[in-house]
């Protein structure tokens, strides 16, 4: 499923951010992102409900398990802040598409199972999911 248009985005989620907008706030970001390893580097941008946005990139490690995803770094900052309820996450990186790995999806899942996750090659060819189609029956405990 695809909500392209600024006005089904906005009749989606009540929110005067689009899709793009936040697809370029993620770009934005990305040039912080620090990726020695893989040389991939990432950026995210979250909307929380109340209409706030969080950046976030991916930022790698010489013992890799202690990295983080940019997902996870934006959505850590705006948990940090007090925000609990996502609108839409867009991701980017400098290769085009960048949708989250499974325990970024599982992390956010947590908060927003309904929340839009939004990537694409740039931000005049971005795709959106909610977050259940990204990931079918995830769980809380």
């Amino acid at each position: 499923m695809s909500w392209g248009s600024r006005a089904e985005y906005m009749q989606r989620n009540g929110n005067s951010m689009d899709n793009k907008e936040l697809y370029k706030r993620a770009a934005q970001a990305l040039i912080n992102a620090y990726a020695p390893y893989s040389g991939f580097k990432v950026g995210a941008a979250v909307l929380t409900k109340s209409g706030e946005v969080f950046t976030g990139v991916n930022i790698e490690n010489s013992s890799y398990p202690a990295g983080i995803c940019a997902e996870r770094s934006a959505m850590s900052a705006a948990i940090g802040a007090g925000h609990r309820e996502f609108q839409a996450i867009a991701v980017c990186s400098q290769e085009g598409s960048a949708w989250p790995c499974g325990v970024c999806r599982q992390f956010m899942y947590e908060f927003s199972p309904e929340m839009t996750v939004i990537s694409g090659e740039d931000a005049e060819h971005i795709e959106a999911y909610t977050l259940n189609e990204l990931l079918p029956k995830g769980f809380r405990l």
